[in-house]
């Protein structure tokens, strides 16, 4: 979740073309520094490995002393060649719902409006999203070496373009948290903003042009408080995700039923069986279903550690690369 978007809220003629190279330039830095806790985050979510991990750090060195310092990395290939355009989208798309609800572009929008829009823009970087995350799940859950590029191909070998959007109505659920991240990111900032009495309204400092914007400390902040509520307001439909996305179909042969006056020694011809997936994660439902009743409410919040440790420092330095090319290139 990029920065980007908060700072549109402020100042919604923002220059797009500084905004988007500024928005790419801190979402890959992100990226890179909280990649390793990401991989953590899948491990514990996969089923079929979780067990061997069993808290955030010493799965961080057994995974090095397993696969080396680049198996934390395993992955990564994939959401980094397409950050750009998911900032792109999520950039062009929150600027878009967001002026659609203001009859005034340069009145101060609302919490509701702001966190509508945040949630709108989620469901429109799902189209990139589906796909990137579910090449870098596929990477991450493996413990041999293979490359995006093999995974990708393996996938679309296996199902065609479908399968590659294997998952696309959980992602687009998960990412409407950018909804309450934009909202955390809002309120934090106005918390911290000095509110000058006009009559009957309140300006906030930022939107006063005689006086300072935020200070680097407060914008820090905003960032980290943004992304630790985005990720707890939706972590549980991750692990969902991680789950539709980390497993394969399972088809079985179901044969149509027998219908009156058939004679049962006539055999079944071909074209009577048909064949359907069995996979209990194989969707939304089924997963929600099917992990709750083998382990629990509990499971739907495996992984959250680690993911809380990384949403701090990757937000932070998210934050701080954004403005730092905001003002290079102003």
């Amino acid at each position: 979740m990029g920065p980007n978007d908060g700072e549109v809220v402020h100042d919604i003629a923002l220059n797009p073309t500084i905004d988007f190279v500024a928005g790419t330039l801190a979402g890959m830095t992100g990226l890179v520094v909280g990649f390793p806790f990401d991989t953590v985050k899948v491990r514990f979510q996969s089923p079929a490995i979780a067990s061997r991990y069993h808290s955030t750090f010493p799965a961080i060195a057994t995974i090095i002393k397993e696969e080396k310092f680049i198996g934390l990395y395993k992955g990564i290939t994939s959401p980094l060649a397409t950050t750009a355009l998911m900032n792109g989208l999520v950039f062009a798309s929150y600027r878009f719902i967001l002026k659609l609800q203001m009859s005034d572009p340069n009145s101060i929008p609302t919490i509701a409006q702001i966190a509508l829009a945040g949630a709108g823009s989620g469901i429109v970087s799902s189209i990139v999203t589906t796909p990137t995350e579910l090449i870098k799940i596929r990477q991450q859950s493996l413990l041999t070496k293979s490359t995006a590029r093999q995974v990708g191909l393996q996938i679309f070998k296996e199902g065609g373009l479908p399968a590659l959007y294997r998952g696309i109505t959980v992602t687009a659920l998960r990412d409407c948290g950018y909804g309450a991240y934009f909202a955390a990111y809002e309120i934090t900032c106005r918390y911290f903003s000095t509110p000058v009495s006009t009559g009957s309204s309140t300006i906030y400092r930022e939107n006063e042009p005689e006086t300072q914007p935020l200070s680097w400390p407060a914008l820090l902040i905003a960032g980290a408080v943004a992304g630790v509520v985005g990720w707890i307001a939706t972590f549980p439909l991750d692990v969902v995700k991680t789950r539709v996305q980390g497993s394969h179909p399972i088809y079985v042969p179901t044969i149509a039923p027998v219908s009156a006056g058939t004679s049962l020694v006539v055999p079944i011809l071909a074209k009577d069986v048909s064949m359907i997936d069995i996979n209990p994660y194989r969707s939304t439902l089924s997963t929600i279903v099917h992990s709750y009743q083998e382990e629990g409410m509990g499971v739907f919040f495996r992984g959250l550690s680690p993911t809380l440790i990384r949403a701090i420092p990757v937000n932070m330095v998210t934050f701080a690369m954004f403005e730092a090319v905001v003002h290079l290139l102003s």
